[in-house]
């Protein structure tokens, strides 16, 4: 599979300089909701880099580093809960997203996004852009940036597991796993909880 052919395709079509986007975290029941935007150099070859579902915690954590040496440039963002709640996931989604590109350190004139939608209610990528289905598993730049979301948001729910260790986060990150939701009925919401997510409790 070719894993640079939408960002070749980009800059044939005038494009100069071509991040890809993806964000992690939409379905969980507590925590933000992460995006990474990444800038490789055209035809990087990072081994084993695929999109982040299909690598394990191990692998993913060995190709962080090497998407940020290598990266021409990296950025990643986040949505707190509360304006997850505030709001609503498809917006927040695309609000951590278009913050991710806009903390890049150079200025793409082109994103890659992974997915079929570009804007919520309360928020929209405003780059210009183009969506792509599963475009973690088909473009080089977007898995590269499934992996800094991926990783970033884990690391931040295991230092939550720190401050509220009776949620188990973790082993489930604040999944709807059956261990959160007899924990939540336990103890009850914390402060990282998303309410608008709780409507089953």
């Amino acid at each position: 599979m070719d894993m640079w052919a939408w960002e070749r395709k980009s800059l044939e079509d005038g494009h100069r300089l071509i991040c890809g986007c993806d964000e992690a975290g939409a379905g969980p029941l507590a925590g933000r909701v992460y995006a990474a935007a990444v800038i490789l150099p055209l035809g990087e070859d990072i081994d084993g880099l695929t999109d982040s579902k299909k690598l394990t915690p191990k692998q993913r954590d060995r190709l962080f580093p090497l998407i940020q040496d290598r990266a021409e440039a990296w950025s990643v963002a986040w949505v707190e809960a509360e304006e997850i709640d505030e709001t609503d996931i498809l917006s927040a989604r695309m609000n951590a997203m278009q913050r991710a590109i806009d903390g890049l350190g150079v200025r793409p004139d082109f994103a890659l996004i992974d997915g079929n939608r570009d804007h919520g209610k309360a928020g929209a990528i405003t780059t210009p852009h183009t969506t792509i289905v599963k475009g973690d598993s088909l473009s080089a730049s977007i898995a590269a940036a499934s992996v800094l979301a991926k990783v970033s948001r884990d690391r931040y729910m295991e230092e939550m597991a720190k401050l509220y260790p009776q949620y188990a986060f973790e082993r489930h990150k604040g999944y709807p796993t059956k261990l959160h939701y007899e924990r939540l009925r336990q103890y009850g919401p914390c402060p990282i909880h998303r309410r608008t997510f709780l409507k089953k409790l």
